[in-house]
């Protein structure tokens, strides 16, 4: 890359820029008089966008592709007169690229708004549709030097593999070196004597050397970059360390010196990488919102013509391909392909995937059926209304999107603490080098700078908040809670309201029989043995309820879509279902809440059968662990029925809302983070996403969808709810030992700092220090991996 084409005099210097992007946004700054902005860039990562030359401008036709409806209404929203899209933005290098890109994009005629997301590189355009063309956006990008594609989960996944398999081979190389290289250096610590400690040393050189430039590229990049900046991390003195050590390691092999470093520096790299990689894991999940959605829609779909009509034809065709207006046969098991409204049929869907209810719901022509739903009894003629963007689907991942860019982020305590402590050692170091270079020689205050650069190197300071982060982490996994992003145990100790969803999350989401109530004298065991046995010919989810009984004999089963089954048994049939479809006059079931089923023969009802979700076990005692710490419980479920307010009674829950849409969840959510509320949600279903993504916190439950465990802070792998009060307190244990690994490595460097400046310390007798010091924060953080669980709480 050629970057001395692109520079712009500031402050009477000629600046080299990166790229065509940072050059016109600085000379706009320049133009503006804002010439300390770059003073304040933050760090983001090394990448320089891509070249962009006449040839790549002039591409017209391939841009205009972009502007034709049938690809547009696979990324484009319209609403009215305006449209929205997401954008994938590749060569993103620094602060200033962000704001060139939402700035000049938004001053683009037609433009009334673009949203850059600096963590998964996502822009989205909002514009007046008939007033600026796709195309015409994308080529205003290309222009400024970055290459803009419509967001697709495959190409974004393609990004995180490449990503992943660079740092699995630098993680590779490094420990490979590293171990060769402690087995050389054995007979070293062990002052045995080798019959050529010269080739020795060599050898270990000639493998720390493309450890340091290839495993360690990443921590000189983003030295050079911190300098660039003036904006000081970790990343200056370890690399400025690095560099010391191996130099000297150099030195004193052709010199014939005591020590060389080459084990020590390699070992640093590799477990510097290790950390940077879980950290890099847990970024490329957060950033895979949505991307599991689309998967709930299948690959065809059956379209009929001519309906009603003696030509009336079937024809098998992509999902993709599916128009508005097209009238799609659903057959009973099959998934739904896209919005519509039925014409014809009756059927029960379920929409569970999507709501999270267990029981199917009732479809009769006019009713609105979604895209990712099952037809579950009878077949359906519909008529598509809405595809692509404009699908309740595609709504749903706009929500998500939305709610984790206004997530909140927490900052490292690491960070926050070495920003100045990394300044001031620096400084220190200097002042040591000129002192003992003026008293002795450079020889002398270069080792002693040596000494004072490892002694305090931040090995500690770096350590103290992901060791404690991993112990409390692991911990928790081996408890039933998987952590998959790092702001969780940060955000713990200040939950202050607990937003419970209810079925699969306090419930366990699937029906069981509650109670019998004969009507006649039949037993109990008979009674259910007969229901056993005409259910066992039903494909409809109340039917895994009797599964497990051994069933009656039963013949010719009949299912009514909607109402219920029949069959005969010993000569009768025998009705199992709703109650005005078993017996044709009016019988009230017993006033109890739940899905209650009558039984019945052609002459008299036989029993109440009663279906209900079952409570998960311990949720009453969470919820009332959670009450007397002082932290609010709310219900929020999208079930109209009167289970909620039955469920929330039965908790002592006062504030509980019911029949609640993905929307309605999620301003109620904003609304009290509006009121400074720190909000941790629970859920398990899709509906259930955009609110989990916009909670401080959030966690899916086991039986949770795809999508809902992928977005979820948190995950509770085993299913018992209790797990969240432990969680609760490791959060706050792991808070106070974060503070103690602190101030034991600010204090330790304060300590050894003045030794190493006065040169009483030696650079071996540092390392030594410095591991010592880290293995004291380590061990510390090994306490929170003794975590105390409800029962001992409750002792």
């Amino acid at each position: 890359m050629d970057h001395g084409r692109w520079s712009v005099m500031i402050d009477g210097e000629s600046r080299p820029m990166c790229c065509p992007g940072c050059h016109a946004i600085a000379e706009t700054i320049v133009a503006s008089g804002l010439h300390d902005y770059y003073r304040h860039r933050t760090e983001l990562p090394d990448v320089t966008p891509i070249d962009v030359n006449d040839q790549d401008i002039s591409a017209r036709d391939t841009l205009l592709f972009y502007d034709s409806d049938a690809l547009q209404k696979q990324f484009v929203s319209r609403d009215g007169e305006n449209a929205e899209a997401t954008f994938i933005i590749e060569g993103i290098s620094c602060a200033a690229c962000a704001w060139l890109i939402e700035h000049r994009i938004s001053q683009l005629l037609g433009v009334e708004n673009a949203s850059m997301n600096l963590s998964s590189h996502r822009l989205v355009i909002r514009w007046h549709y008939e007033t600026i063309s796709v195309s015409t956006i994308i080529e205003a990008l290309l222009r400024l030097g970055y290459k803009a594609t419509p967001f697709s989960a495959t190409e974004q996944e393609t990004i995180r593999q490449r990503e992943n398999k660079l740092a699995i081979r630098r993680i590779a190389i490094s420990g490979f070196g590293m171990m060769q290289i402690m087995m050389m250096s054995l007979p070293t610590y062990a002052n045995m004597e080798v019959f050529d400690e010269f080739f020795l040393r060599m050898a270990q050189l000639l493998l720390a050397v493309p450890i340091i430039l290839y495993s360690g590229r990443p921590f000189f990049s983003a030295a050079l970059r911190d300098l660039k900046t003036r904006h000081l991390t970790m990343d200056v003195p370890v690399s400025l360390a690095i560099m010391l050590a191996f130099t000297a390691s150099i030195w004193s092999t052709f010199n014939q010196g005591i020590d060389v470093y080459f084990s020590e520096i390699c070992m640093f790299i590799f477990f510097l990488l290790v950390g940077r990689y879980f950290e890099m894991r847990a970024r490329h999940r957060m950033s895979r919102a949505g991307n599991n959605l689309l998967t709930l829609l299948p690959n065809l779909a059956l379209k009929v013509t001519d309906v009603g009509t003696d030509n009336e034809t079937e024809t098998l065709i992509a999902s993709t391909d599916i128009q508005l207006g097209d009238v799609l046969r659903v057959k009973p098991g099959h998934t739904i392909a896209a919005d519509g409204v039925i014409i014809e049929g009756v059927s029960s869907v379920d929409e569970a995937a999507l709501t999270g209810e267990y029981l199917p719901v009732s479809k009769k022509v006019g009713d609105h059926v979604i895209g990712g739903t099952h037809n579950v009894e009878s077949p359906l003629l519909m008529r598509v209304t809405a595809t692509g963007a404009e699908a309740q689907l595609s709504t749903i991942m706009r929500l998500l999107d939305r709610a984790q860019q206004s997530k909140p982020r927490a900052a490292l305590i690491a960070d926050q603490v070495a920003s100045y402590f990394v300044v001031a050692v620096l400084l220190v170091s200097v002042a040591v080098l000129s002192y003992w270079w003026y008293q002795e020689n450079f020889e002398h205050a270069f080792f002693i700078v040596l000494s004072v650069l490892v002694v305090t190197c931040p090995c500690a300071l770096a350590l103290a908040t992901p060791t404690a982060l991993t112990a409390a982490t692991a911990a928790l996994r081996e408890h039933g809670l998987l952590i998959s992003k790092s702001h969780v145990l940060e955000v713990l100790p200040k939950v202050d309201r607990v937003v419970f969803d209810k079925t699969g999350t306090l419930t366990e989401g699937r029906l069981n029989i509650e109670r019998v109530v004969p009507l006649a004298e039949v037993s109990e065991t008979q009674l259910l043995a007969i229901a056993a046995g005409i259910e066992q010919h039903s494909t409809h989810p109340i039917a895994r309820a009797f599964r497990g009984i051994t069933p009656e004999s039963v013949q010719q089963p009949e299912q009514v879509s909607g109402q219920g089954i029949s069959a005969l048994w010993q000569g009768q049939r025998v009705f199992l279902g709703r109650a005005d479809y078993a017996w044709q006059q009016p019988i009230e079931p017993p006033a109890r809440s739940g899905q209650w089923l009558l039984m019945a023969s052609e002459s008299t009802p036989l029993a109440w059968i009663l279906l209900n979700d079952k409570l998960r076990s311990n949720a009453a005692n969470v919820v009332k662990h959670l009450q007397q710490r002082g932290i609010r419980v709310s219900l929020l479920t999208g079930d109209p029925s009167d289970a909620g307010p039955v469920l929330a009674e039965q908790l002592q829950i006062d504030d509980v809302q019911f029949g609640m849409t993905p929307e309605q969840k999620l301003h109620t959510v904003a609304h009290w983070q509006a009121r400074g509320e720190t909000v941790m949600m629970v859920g398990d279903g899709i509906n259930d996403v955009p609110v989990l993504a916009a909670a401080n916190l959030s966690l899916a439950v086991n039986e949770a969808s795809d999508l809902a465990k992928t977005n979820a802070d948190t995950l509770l792998t085993s299913g018992n709810l209790s797990t969240l009060i432990s969680a609760l307190d490791v959060g706050k244990k792991t808070r106070r030992i974060i503070k103690q690994n602190h101030a034991w490595a600010i204090g330790y460097n304060l300590l050894a700092l003045p030794a190493a400046a006065a040169g009483l310390i030696v650079p071996w007798q540092a390392a030594i220090g410095m591991s010592l010091s880290s293995m004291l924060v380590v061990a510390n953080a090994m306490r929170l991996l003794r975590i105390r669980t409800l029962k001992q709480l409750e002792r």
